[in-house]
């Protein structure tokens, strides 16, 4: 069984961020170009801090890759810090540059920080703040962007949009729609500022934004991801650890400030009677089974079940205020207010670029494991087959 496995390393103000990937087959088509979109996608988002004007990410394959195609083996990605050149003693891995910086000794509230530096024993919650921040989601977009491209060779897409931020929504109703509409929606947002395909939505939410920003505060939101294309029959119902639902909501949860993920109509289903939420099963010569409605979120029993996978996950407000709140410092115990580091007032529209990026990759493997081969072309024989086995079923 081929298994998809990544790490990351990096703080947000050291040198790099560095990602491995392993179990992506020989022979995918690679580069740069497939994974510097989705990073400028990441950077975009009206909300922004300061910290986008210095960064211009770009990804170096290091390893994995030759002459375009990939090896077989792992994969090795590079996204350098442009904002090291500022921190090079305060970051430095040498020990003559230690105390070069104040420590952090302010813990934020809704930060790693406190709970950090009691964990590991540090007397500097910088220790903690740097791999802590959603700075390290840059790599996992780059990685994710190897999965996506992946997945496209098969016909699987994945986008998202955003539904709301703050108090503002959209109204989309995803549970009622096709392929080619979530494929409609998802390139209207592209071209949205917040990235949500309402118009009159988009213009209260930059408001909100603007509102938040002049107060010193900051907004969360909610965000829609959607895969299409996927065959049914990724993920098993054996044991609950290989439930695709599980594998997908651990995966976007594990996204910095990500508090409540639920897929298809989630909360909604417990609001109402079964007869009203259940997909119902229908069955045509040319097209097979299909469903009509997607309340399951394209998910039933752990298993995809042909209809587009679709989750929605909610972001909390960016925990640093420039209004700061009230913390204690952790040496001397005394009530002072949290300390502040350069952030977004909004980054819910780069939080959905983030939750493509983790969905890929679980999705990827789920695939892989379904179908897995050393190189493309054994992977492609073996999908094939699944394809004509279905068709026929």
């Amino acid at each position: 069984m081929t298994k998809l496995r990544f790490i990351t390393s990096g703080e947000s103000h050291g040198k790099a961020l560095s990602g491995i990937m392993e179990g992506i087959p020989a022979g995918l088509g690679l580069s740069v170009d497939d994974i510097d979109p989705d990073l400028k996608r990441r950077q975009k988002g009206y909300g922004r801090g300061g910290r986008m004007k210095i960064e211009s990410d770009e990804v170096e394959i290091l390893s994995g890759v030759r002459w375009g195609k990939t090896l077989g083996s792992p994969i090795g990605l590079l996204i350098r810090n442009r904002d090291w050149e500022n921190w090079k003693d305060g970051m430095s891995p040498d020990s003559k540059d230690e105390g070069s910086i104040e420590p952090v000794t302010r813990p934020r509230p809704g930060h790693a920080d406190l709970s950090g530096v009691i964990k590991y024993g540090h007397k500097d919650i910088r220790n903690v703040l740097e791999r802590s921040s959603a700075r390290e989601t840059a790599m996992r977009v780059a990685l994710g962007g190897i999965a996506k491209k992946f997945l496209k060779e098969f016909g699987i897409n994945i986008g998202s949009y955003v539904i709301s931020i703050g108090k503002s929504k959209a109204s989309v109703r995803p549970a009622k729609l096709k392929e080619k509409d979530l494929l409609a929606i998802f390139e209207k947002a592209e071209t949205s500022e917040v990235r949500c395909p309402d118009k009159k939505a988009e213009k209260q939410m930059i408001d909100s934004i603007d509102k938040a920003k002049s107060e010193g505060n900051s907004l969360g939101g909610v965000f829609e991801i959607f895969a299409t294309g996927l065959p049914a029959g990724l993920g098993s119902h054996v044991q609950w650890d290989t439930r695709l639902e599980g594998r997908l909501t651990q995966a976007v949860m594990g996204i910095q400030a990500i508090k409540g993920v639920e897929l298809g109509s989630g909360f909604e289903l417990g609001r109402k009677s079964g007869s009203e939420v259940m997909d119902e099963i229908f069955h045509a010569k040319r097209k097979g089974f299909f469903r009509k409605t997607n309340h399951a979120g394209g998910i039933e029993g752990g298993m995809t079940n042909g209809m587009p996978v679709i989750l929605r996950a909610v972001m909390k407000p960016i925990p640093t205020q420039k209004r700061p709140l009230r913390s204690v410092d952790m040496i001397t115990k005394e009530p002072l207010d949290a300390a502040y580091e350069r952030s977004d007032t909004c980054a819910v529209p780069a939080a959905g670029v983030v939750g493509e990026a983790m969905t890929a990759l679980v999705l990827a493997d789920a695939f892989l494991e379904k179908f897995g081969g050393d190189g493309m072309d054994e992977v492609r024989r073996n999908y094939d087959s699944y394809r004509k086995y279905v068709k026929g079923f």
